[in-house]
């Protein structure tokens, strides 16, 4: 066998050159699509990072809560209530239904709230349907609950709700009403 003509060298230089192609074009394949995997695996975290974050502030409220605590009246001694807080998330949008039902041996409170959240901002209505007040709601989503403050024609109050690990607390401060406050220590039940 002798070593070829000059137009087989030729073929296998050129067989040599295809090959090279080959090898440096899978190559560079291969880095695409290394590089498409990296991109898609980022934008599976970024979508459930964003999933994350998009958590609403409401979520840990939703069901219902038991518990006990204290009203004032004007004009009476402080009382003790028994009370049940329910609250249901809406699917339209951001928001949240709240009802608070308090008892006690002089008489009742009866609050029922409709919430929405938008960017850390509450909006709404509030209306405390045994004394018949109602008002505007506005306040905002703070690290441990919710500040809210509600102003209208019979009502005026500031009501702070405050998450603590499985409990709720909740305080009202009623202004030139013939409700003093309330406070309430509620537990998930």
């Amino acid at each position: 066998m002798g070593l070829g003509t000059e137009d087989d060298i030729g073929r296998g230089g050129s067989m040599l050159k295809r090959k090279r192609v080959r090898e440096r074009l899978a190559l560079r394949l291969r880095g695409v699509s290394w590089l498409t995997a990296v991109a898609a695996l980022g934008l599976v975290l970024w979508s459930a990072l964003a999933q994350a974050v998009d958590v609403s502030p409401f979520e840990p409220l939703v069901g219902r809560w038991v518990g006990e605590g204290r009203l004032g009246v004007r004009g009476n001694a402080t009382e003790q209530v028994k009370c049940r807080v329910t609250y249901v998330r809406l699917a339209s949008g951001d928001q949240l239904k709240q009802a608070i039902r308090c008892a006690s041996a002089g008489g009742n409170v009866e609050v029922q709230s409709l919430v929405t959240h938008v960017g850390g901002a509450l909006t709404g209505s509030w209306k405390e349907l045994v004394r018949n007040m109602s008002g505007d709601l506005s306040g905002a989503v703070t690290p441990k609950g919710f500040r809210v403050a509600v102003r209208g024609e019979s009502l005026n109050a500031n009501m702070h709700v405050i998450l603590i690990n499985s409990k709720q607390v909740i305080e009202i401060q009623f202004i030139n009403s013939s409700l003093i406050g309330l406070t309430l220590v509620l537990e998930k039940g």
